[in-house]
């Protein structure tokens, strides 16, 4: 048996096998280059929920509202993106390129209380916006109690 001394005052690339290695792996990995393009693959959205509607806003900027489509099948509302790129010949070579959406599908699910039927949707100022109505049985009612 081996016993290999620890300790956890040591820097991590200097307490592997191979240091060399793992500034490698550090590079690799820890690289914007990668975590951004991870990050941007789909768009933000923010969920809200008003007293008579939920909102769904999807930060989608460069986009026309031609581009978009939306669906519903039964309680899922898909929201997708499809675009070809074009290669014009250009006299700038990109070092890093980050905005660019090609494609992407992003689904919510619909709670039983929307009314799927008055969904309404625009785009404006890059920003995808879909106000979702409640049902008038889901909406919040608020009443005053009389105290006896």
């Amino acid at each position: 048996m081996t016993l290999v001394k620890f300790n956890p005052n040591l820097n991590n690339k200097k307490a592997g096998l191979m240091p060399g290695l793992n500034d490698v792996f550090d590079s690799i990995f820890n690289d914007t280059f990668f975590s951004d393009r991870m990050m941007s693959r789909v768009p933000a959205a923010n969920i809200s929920e008003s007293k008579d509607h939920y909102h769904v806003e999807l930060a989608a900027p460069g986009l026309k509202k031609e581009d978009f489509k939306l669906s519903l099948e039964r309680d899922l509302l898909n929201i997708s993106v499809e675009q070809t790129s074009q290669n014009e010949a250009t006299e700038r070579n990109f070092k890093k390129r980050e905005f660019s959406y090609n494609s992407f599908v992003r689904s919510f699910t619909l709670p039983d209380s929307a009314d799927e039927n008055g969904i309404e949707a625009k785009y404006e100022n890059g920003v995808l916006c879909i106000n979702i109505p409640k049902r008038e049985e889901a909406k919040v009612q608020s009443r005053q109690i009389e105290i006896k």
